[in-house]
């Protein structure tokens, strides 16, 4: 069995479409997201469309759960003020922008799904098997990979949210990040997904797809959005570098 698995779509319309050409051209089993819909991105609802009119089973991401139900937060990790005041400007403008029926939709997305008697057995989630944002980098203690294999048994466990990708197996369940569709962080402005095939041994397939990041880059700018989002979606989040011991430190429970 192949999956597409596509994590933290952000909004990005450009890029989304992109994937999708080259997801429809691998012709996986089927296709799951991992959550983020929304959030950064200038197109909050049209994505949120997209998924809905091709009925992608979606987990619920943290963003998600900020802009369904209009918190204040969306349990995000800023290293810095300005970052944090950049991000409250992204969550008032996507709850503003996304219409009732997709906020109600964003609602509905269960946390988990798990995909039983396939072999092996599937995880899916948005930052963690314990938190919907704990951001799981791949360089985190490895007694918390241990606890989470015992925890959940043999198979994958798949997740975004850090929105950087990797596949790495800790006694017998392999922990797969899927990166990012709409805003990676791993110096690569290229959208990222991987294909996962679920057997005896699995084997992850991190693809990354070239997409008009600059049309995407003068929408945020156009829509109103700090300028900042437009830079990371040129640089793949070079622009303003990426901090993983700082972030993993936050919200990780240890």
């Amino acid at each position: 069995m192949r999956l597409a698995l596509l994590a933290d779509l952000h909004a990005n319309l450009h890029a989304l479409q992109a994937v999708w050409q080259d997801v429809d051209r691998q012709r996986p089993d089927g296709v799951y997201c991992l959550g983020d819909l929304v959030g950064y991105g200038a197109f909050p609802n049209e994505v949120v469309g997209f998924v809905r009119e091709r009925l992608i089973p979606t987990v619920m991401g943290n963003y998600d759960e900020g802009v369904g139900f209009d918190r204040d937060e969306c349990g995000c990790a800023y290293r810095s003020l300005a970052e944090r005041q950049r991000g409250d400007i992204s969550l008032r403008w996507t709850r503003a922008q996304t219409t009732p029926d997709n906020k109600a939709f964003l609602r509905s997305l269960p946390r988990y799904i798990r995909l039983e008697g396939s072999m092996p057995n599937l995880l899916l989630v948005h930052g963690s098997p314990r938190r919907t944002n704990e951001y799981m980098y791949q360089d985190r203690p490895q007694a918390l990979f241990q606890r989470l294999a015992r925890t959940e048994g043999q198979g994958i466990i798949a997740f975004g949210h850090t929105h950087v990708p990797y596949a790495k197996k800790v006694q017998d369940t392999w922990f797969v990040n899927a990166g990012s569709v709409g805003r990676p962080r791993d110096g690569d402005p290229r959208a990222g997904y991987v294909i996962v095939t679920a057997e005896k041994e699995p084997q992850m397939e991190f693809r990354r797809v070239t997409y008009d990041a600059e049309r995407a880059a003068q929408a945020v700018r156009a829509g109103g959005l700090p300028l900042a989002f437009a830079d990371d979606l040129v640089s793949g989040g070079a622009a303003q570098g990426v901090a993983a011991e700082e972030i993993s430190e936050k919200g990780t429970g240890e």
